[in-house]
């Protein structure tokens, strides 16, 4: 590579970076979300598949839901957040990889296959995730992840047609 980031750069991204227990004071817009989703969605998965789908959580009301899903030491971190971001896996993933891997039939790996949907899902949902964080540092936005919920109440509150978890 010729082009290797500041040192700046990986303060942002790496260096200096932590979870945050508290939260600037200030609005996340639409266009932040926008350009925080734009930056992330480039990051690799396998095959392309990229299983993220993000629920954006900013009213009182969601979060009260929100709230009734996370551990009892992420009630406070997600009540005061200026915007929560759920991120669920796709379970239907498979269906968009004609598109997304349009070389091969990527598609026929999984048709069937409840072990390698939820497997491939997971585990690039997480790296989904974790590219998100990054891309919400490159603004200079605080984040975190937060691990500690009860995937039940958050499939049914926010994901409950099952397609995505």
């Amino acid at each position: 590579m010729t082009n290797a980031l500041s040192e700046q750069a990986l303060d942002i991204l790496f260096n200096t970076a932590r979870s945050h227990n508290g939260w600037q004071d200030t609005e996340v817009s639409d266009e932040q979300l926008q350009q925080i989703y734009a930056l992330m969605k480039m990051g690799p998965t396998g095959a392309n598949c990229s299983p993220a789908r993000i629920h954006f959580i900013r009213s009182d009301a969601a979060k009260e839901r929100l709230l009734q899903c996370v551990s009892e030491g992420n009630v406070e971190k997600c009540r005061t957040a200026p915007v929560v971001a759920v991120i669920g896996m796709d379970m239907e993933f498979y269906e968009k990889l004609p598109k997304l891997f349009p070389h091969t039939d990527a598609r026929s790996w999984y048709v069937g296959n409840d072990d390698a949907i939820y497997n491939t899902a997971f585990r690039n949902s997480t790296l989904q995730a974790a590219y998100f964080m990054m891309a919400t540092r490159s603004p200079g936005l605080d984040c975190r992840p937060i691990t500690c919920f009860d995937a039940d109440k958050m499939n049914g509150s926010f994901f409950p047609d099952g397609k995505i978890r």
